[in-house]
């Protein structure tokens, strides 16, 4: 039941944003094993003017970048699968965006089952439910 944001650099590009959900969101179901039908996401975009890298906006430095973050409960991904994410939503933006910065990041956010759920109900409430 991730909740998810991906910020990219440059001009809206329905496309392109449409390209990096579907992305995130396999990789999101087939690495961390969340279900898609849970799965919320939106796209921000950033003009390369508002964008800096090192204290300099991308329109002066070149290329393109991405941020993504990504609530999960916490305690239900170990630090193999969460690396695993890392590397391979990097890599496959990247096929993307091929002029693609390094300086972009990925950021999974473990919230606490009890703070944290959608529908009106915790994910902690959840799991009772389940016998969890």
């Amino acid at each position: 039941m991730p909740h998810i944001v991906i910020q990219l650099s440059g001009p809206r590009d329905t496309d392109l944003g449409r390209q990096a959900v579907s992305i995130v969101n396999r990789l999101t179901a087939e690495v961390l094993g969340k279900l898609p039908e849970v799965m919320a996401t939106t796209v921000q975009y950033v003009a390369d003017e508002d964008w800096f890298i090192a204290g300099q906006p991308l329109s002066a430095l070149g290329g393109s970048a991405f941020h993504l973050d990504i609530s999960i409960t916490d305690e239900t991904n170990t630090k193999a699968e969460k690396a695993r994410f890392i590397g391979q939503v990097y890599a496959a933006l990247a096929a993307l965006r091929p002029d693609l910065h390094e300086t972009s990041y990925v950021h999974l956010i473990d919230a606490r089952a009890a703070a944290y759920g959608y529908g009106g109900r915790t994910q902690e409430w959840r799991h009772q439910q389940a016998g969890v």
